[in-house]
């Protein structure tokens, strides 16, 4: 079952931040979703992307992300158990 997942994605500048959030707070078993902006380009946002919430779908996740024209750049940690450390 996997609890956290911290990703680096590139979001495009036109696409907002909250809109993200909001469609991968509606994925079903997340419960917390936390954008953190580390970079503003031309045309991007660098940021990480945290997730929680009990049996997350990275195959849900990647494809919601990917919608939003965003690129995930890597995953840099995933958390799996019955409760998080």
């Amino acid at each position: 079952m996997l609890r956290r997942i911290v990703f680096d994605v590139l979001i495009p500048l036109e696409y907002p931040d909250d809109v993200l959030a909001k469609a991968l707070n509606r994925l079903k078993g997340v419960e917390v979703v936390d954008i953190t902006i580390t970079a503003i380009e031309r045309r991007v946002e660098t940021t990480v992307i945290t997730i929680e919430g009990k049996d997350l779908n990275l195959k849900r996740i990647r494809e919601v992300i990917n919608k939003s024209g965003s690129s995930i750049q890597n995953i840099d940690r995933i958390t799996a158990g019955k409760r998080l450390i």
